[in-house]
């Protein structure tokens, strides 16, 4: 078999649902070493920061998404999708990246610069091509936020990077935002119908709304202060009111869909919070609503999200093992530990940062060693991809 021609090319979500894994893993547990001193970032091109945030959102987040939207868009649109040659130089692109962010400060500025941006120019370019090629036959027609979302990541990155790095992170976490709120509308109906042949509500007159005002807070640092806290207030208002209509003490029988729902209401704390933030020091400890996001949608719903695609795309039931809820208790008490215990004890901050760090690493070590085993092996239902 050639290079090539393994499994792990056949189809997006296997190298990056990989690459995620690892950098799950690791990159929690680095800035908790930089963060305490135990470590440093001197070979950084950017100071620790930047690159701490840079790394959770494009390094993480990214292999995640972006493996996520190379299976579902060419399921949305019935190709073949992106393979082989295209996914490994994705992969070679992205560890370049990590290379480049964590010792290119040596490194010519055009070989830095080249480093830094041909993963995400590329991914957002092959993704973009395909929802605007196959437009006809694509199954969403909501879609289009994904057009407009994928190269304001490329934006955000510049301005994280090299520019206003408030405005580059408000602007990135509001494109996850948006991402995970398009996603979770769409899985959480098929997964409520499947777990207890509930259907939850779906209304057009509310689903839009909600995914209108996630696209105009992508440019939430352009508008004045309290205009973007009364779009964040109205956003998280409405995105309660449709967490009341979608049977959240069913789903919570069951952790591998309440952790989803966890995940959603931490986007709604996310806005609240943020909201709360323009008109009064309410004294989080520790960019509370940041990591409310952070470790609430994102590091609840992404391991949710690698166990079931990962078995049903390799031609398994989807079925939660005992392991995988470990799994999504390991990420729920990374959640507590980080966001919750610092408010109640400040003093412990430092160990809140080292222990949610060490629960990455232990959840996500978990994950690679069950599932990246089944990323290097074909289909067990003898389908190709």
């Amino acid at each position: 078999m050639s290079f090539l021609h393994h499994p792990v090319w056949l189809v997006g979500f296997r190298p990056f649902f990989l690459l995620g894994c690892l950098a799950g893993a690791l990159l929690p547990l680095a800035w908790a070493m930089v963060y305490s001193g135990a470590a440093n970032l001197d070979s950084s091109p950017v100071d620790a920061l930047r690159w701490h945030a840079h790394e959770m959102f494009f390094g993480f987040g990214w292999a995640v998404l972006g493996g996520f939207l190379l299976t579902s868009t060419k399921n949305w649109v019935n190709i073949r999708g992106h393979h082989g040659t295209a996914l490994a130089f994705l992969s070679f692109a992205w560890l370049l990246e990590r290379l480049g962010m964590s010792y290119g400060g040596a490194w010519p500025p055009p070989l830095f610069l080249l480093s830094n941006n041909l993963f995400l120019g590329s991914i957002v370019a092959m993704l973009s091509w395909t929802l605007i090629r196959y437009r006809d036959q694509d199954s969403y027609r909501d879609n289009a936020f994904f057009v407009v979302l994928l190269p304001a990541f490329i934006v955000a990155k510049q301005l994280m990077l090299h520019g206003d790095f408030g405005a580059g992170s408000e602007m990135t976490l509001a494109l996850f935002r948006l991402a995970f709120l398009v996603m979770l509308e769409r899985t959480l109906t098929q997964f409520m119908k499947a777990a207890f042949q509930e259907q939850i509500l779906r209304q057009p007159r509310l689903d839009m709304p909600i995914k209108l005002l996630g696209l105009i807070l992508v440019g939430s640092f352009l508008l004045p202060a309290t205009l973007g806290a009364a779009l964040s207030l109205a956003l998280g208002l409405l995105l309660l009111v449709r967490f009341v209509f979608w049977k959240p003490l069913l789903a919570l029988r069951r952790i591998d869909i309440g952790i989803m729902y966890v995940g959603y209401l931490s986007i709604v704390g996310q806005l609240l919070m943020s909201a709360l933030a323009q008109f009064v020091d309410p004294g989080w400890v520790g960019s509370a609503d940041t990591h409310l996001f952070t470790f609430g949608a994102m590091g609840c719903v992404i391991p949710a999200m690698i166990i079931r695609i990962a078995n049903g795309h390799t031609g398994r039931k989807v079925v939660f093992s005992g392991l995988d809820r470990s799994v999504l208790y390991l990420m729920l008490a990374a959640l507590a530990i980080r966001v919750g215990l610092p408010q109640f004890a400040p003093d412990l901050y430092l160990a809140s940062i080292h222990a949610a760090a060490s629960c990455w690493l232990l959840a996500f070590g978990l994950l690679g060693w069950r599932y990246i085993p089944m990323l290097l092996k074909p289909r067990i239902d003898g389908r190709e991809h």
